[in-house]
């Protein structure tokens, strides 16, 4: 009877985790992942300090507020830089600057890359030689010091600091996207949807 009933409550687990979305299945499993749910708690705590920095933050960034190279007080955390401003601050607002950064170097880089690799896997031959080969040859260089190249041509700015970053990291998107596009290039629902006369820019959307 124990042996019936337990195999039925696996059944409906079963039928229930086959019923759920994609969507539920990533948020099931993000809950019982204790690091990831710590780790996205302190991100948003981050996220959430830089964007209410000007609200938060106990001075002005720029403003002289102790001694030189202070150390930690009641009134200056973290202490202050070596010309005396607020160290917390200072962290708080440059957040702000890392953040901007990151997430839109991140979002440009996804983009060109996926697409890239995209027409790269779908068209092949000259077309995917002539991408990759770009790839491999950025890829050639180490990260850091291509980036640093880039930035210290363009000069210092922060849109240039974004090029700097899109120009090193748009590849390995570009290549997952490729591998991608090759893993399926050939299926059986492709060879049909390019048989019945589906557009490319259809094909490369859809599938």
């Amino acid at each position: 009877m124990q042996k019936k009933t337990t195999r039925e409550a696996g059944k409906k687990k079963t039928q229930a985790a086959v019923n759920e979305s994609y969507l539920q299945t990533v948020f099931r499993r993000f809950r019982k992942h204790r690091l990831a749910l710590v780790s996205f708690i302190v991100l948003v705590a981050l996220v959430g300090a830089a964007l209410l920095a000007p609200w938060i933050a106990p001075y002005d960034p720029n403003a002289i507020v102790g001694p030189f190279s202070g150390a930690p007080t009641l009134q200056n955390w973290l202490g202050t830089d070596q010309i005396g401003r607020d160290v917390l601050s200072r962290l708080l607002y440059a957040m702000r600057i890392s953040l901007l950064v990151g997430v839109l170097a991140t979002l440009i880089s996804t983009v060109i890359g996926v697409i890239l690799g995209l027409i790269a896997g779908y068209f092949g031959g000259i077309v995917d030689s002539v991408i990759m080969r770009i790839a491999d040859m950025m890829l050639s260089f180490p990260g850091l010091v291509l980036a640093l190249a880039v930035a210290g041509i363009m000069g210092a700015s922060m849109k240039n600091a974004i090029v700097a970053v899109v120009v090193v990291n748009w590849t390995k998107y570009a290549r997952l996207g490729r591998s991608l596009v090759l893993k399926i290039r050939h299926c059986d629902y492709v060879e049909a949807a390019i048989v019945t006369g589906s557009k490319t820019p259809y094909m490369i959307l859809r599938y």
